[in-house]
């Protein structure tokens, strides 16, 4: 497979052969599993107070022969509380009764992340980045009338100015797809109360170094700039989808490498 590749100025500069993993066919099923397995290293343990709901007076005494059971007195066999006098009180300790303890509270120890092979893994790694070539699944997300893959020369990597990266991305006509991630939008659910807002994926570019090109794409909504060597499948295909990618020619060459050492989160 050979690419276009562009200058930073939107011309066509030569053509260069794709590494072997752009040819791996694309696996929704198997992008979609590592997809989860990467979400569910940032979940948090919960877990609750071992006592919550036991610091009480209220012991159990029995149901069988035993004088302070209440057994045939019209009262229910349950840990009461006890107070002054002798007297009892209400019922507490179990998860039926007020105050009680739940019944099955979250447990600190419960596993949480969904665990996957490493070769599964670099094998959905892969399929990702072969989903960024396939330019029928990149229009289906973006607004975009190229052809997939993006591949531009590495002065990219040397701009440092957010409003210099805007001038290369709409040299590559994506000016559209920024205007529609500029947008945002009110995200559902308890979030509207604090009016936080959500912009959508645009471009991803994927560099050899991004020491200056990442502080030029953060400042921009939608673009995000990752290293080669540092590619996640959240990255690639958020929500399983192929996510539109410019590769700069360092980064292709140190692809295969790359996708060889990955290893699960």
């Amino acid at each position: 497979m050979e690419a276009e590749v562009y200058q930073i100025d939107g011309k066509s500069a030569r053509k260069v052969a794709l590494p072997a993993v752009f040819s791996t066919p694309y696996r929704e099923d198997l992008v979609r599993r590592a997809l989860l397995h990467e979400q569910s290293t940032r979940y948090q343990p919960q877990g609750h107070y071992l006592l919550a709901g036991l610091n009480t007076t209220a012991i159990y005494v029995g149901r069988m022969n035993t004088w302070r059971s209440g057994r045939h007195m019209g009262q229910a066999i349950r840990p009461k509380q006890k107070l002054g006098g002798g007297s009892k009180g209400d019922v507490r300790r179990i998860p039926s009764a007020v105050k009680g303890r739940r019944a099955h509270p979250h447990k600190i120890e419960k596993s949480l992340v969904e665990e996957i092979n490493v070769k599964e893994y670099r094998s959905a790694l892969g399929s990702a980045i072969a989903g960024t070539a396939n330019s029928e699944l990149i229009k289906a997300r973006h607004t975009f009338d190229g052809h997939a893959p993006l591949v531009i020369e590495d002065k990219i990597e040397s701009i440092t100015k957010s409003q210099e990266l805007v001038k290369v991305l709409e040299a590559l006509r994506l000016g559209a797809d920024l205007e529609r991630s500029h947008d945002p939008k009110v995200r559902k659910g308890l979030r509207r109360l604090s009016q936080r807002r959500h912009f959508r994926n645009s471009v991803l570019i994927i560099a050899a170094n991004v020491d200056k090109v990442g502080r030029a794409a953060r400042n921009i909504p939608g673009v995000q700039a990752v290293s080669v060597n540092q590619l996640r499948v959240a990255e690639l295909a958020p929500g399983a989808k192929p996510r539109l990618a410019i590769w700069t020619e360092g980064a292709l060459k140190a692809l295969d490498k790359a996708v060889a050492v990955a290893k699960a989160m």
